[in-house]
């Protein structure tokens, strides 16, 4: 890309330190957002561009997908962020319909920390023996011997997980779950979980910085994180038996599916035969009809056209910063679904 991507990556962590949600003041042309920390670098981006394109400025809180629920529930942001879609449940209880934008495409990593940076291969079961804690040294025969070409050391595994409500972590249980019937019964699938095993870290940010500091640990985080830190990836072995790295093209792959109409489906454990089978779709969540709360027309519209662009325009700045855009059937959904956005009785984008 054209900018140093750890000058960047150094932008988003600082701008971190901005005033809490809850006392913010926003004028017509600002608009508040808080969630999801997988897709921050690129969203840090899209909307840094779209305030010197339009004057509209866009304050970004990244809370973690649950806490991007919640202000969104609680109606003190415009939109929410999260990689986990709003289950059937979770949607009866929201205060007025919401619906969800897909922005782009992301894959979780299984990224670890062994002396001499050795490639490495996991299976499913592997994976989910680990994060479990029933593999507790890194050269365990089980992972010596689908690694026979690398020289694994004696080395403590020490796994790291999220400790803050989070999509990436739905992501990444949703496939455990999928691949593993033990972890489904035991530990299960969410944006939060009881970890049986490993040390939390806030957001990705925390995951990807602790497995740096420390030898041999191991951590799942957004692959935007591990390539702007480069940090080795494993290999999964998806549906197929084929053994594949996360990367922008085997991402995209596995979305090669149908989309429903409200856009909301897992494509973890893709049946696509080169597909990374730990991939997802990230959000953002919006109520359907802006007349709420005092809103104005003019802040609504700010807002739509906001989304209009990104699933736009927007795109172009995806594979840059190591995001895949959305496929065309995605964008196509996504297109349908803002122009469904109302004020009251009328519609928003004409």
């Amino acid at each position: 890309m054209k900018i140093s991507k750890f000058l960047f990556y150094t932008i988003c962590i600082l701008s971190l330190i901005i005033v809490p949600i809850s006392s913010a003041r926003a004028s017509e042309n600002d608009l508040l957002g808080a969630g999801a920390t997988f897709p921050y670098p690129l969203y840090s981006k899209l909307f840094d561009v779209y305030y010197k394109k339009t004057g509209v400025r866009i304050n970004y809180q990244s809370i973690g997908s649950g806490g991007g629920v919640r202000q969104i529930f609680s109606k003190t942001v415009d939109f929410g962020a999260s990689d986990a879609f709003l289950s059937d449940e979770e949607l009866k209880k929201a205060p007025a319909e919401i619906i969800h934008i897909p922005t782009c495409l992301g894959a979780v990593t299984v990224s670890y920390n062994i002396i001499g940076d050795p490639q490495i291969k996991l299976t499913p079961s592997l994976l989910a023996d680990i994060f479990m804690g029933k593999i507790t040294k890194w050269n365990d025969i089980r992972i010596q011997n689908i690694n026979q070409d690398v020289k694994l050391p004696s080395l403590k595994i020490v796994v790291v997980h999220r400790s803050d409500g989070s999509g990436t972590t739905a992501i990444f249980t949703d496939y455990l779950s999928k691949v593993s019937i033990e972890w489904k019964q035991r530990v299960g699938a969410g944006k939060s979980v009881r970890w049986p095993a490993g040390i939390g870290a806030k957001g990705n940010e925390g995951v990807s910085g602790m497995i740096k500091q420390i030898p041999g640990t191991i951590g799942y985080i957004e692959l935007a994180y591990a390539m702007h830190n480069r940090m080795k990836t494993a290999a999964i072995q998806n549906k197929s038996g084929k053994f594949i790295l996360p990367t922008l093209e085997s991402t995209s792959l596995a979305a090669n599916t149908n989309i429903p109409d409200d856009t909301r489906i897992s494509i973890t454990d893709t049946d696509s035969p080169d597909g990374y089978p730990i991939s997802g779709f990230t959000w953002i969540l919006v109520y359907k009809n802006q007349n709420y709360k005092g809103r104005s027309f003019l802040r609504a519209k700010n807002l739509v056209n906001l989304l209009w662009w990104i699933i736009n325009e927007g795109q172009t700045f995806t594979k840059p910063l190591d995001y895949a855009p959305l496929p065309e059937k995605a964008k196509k959904k996504a297109e349908k679904l803002i122009k469904s956005i109302t004020y009251g009785n009328e519609t928003i984008l004409k």
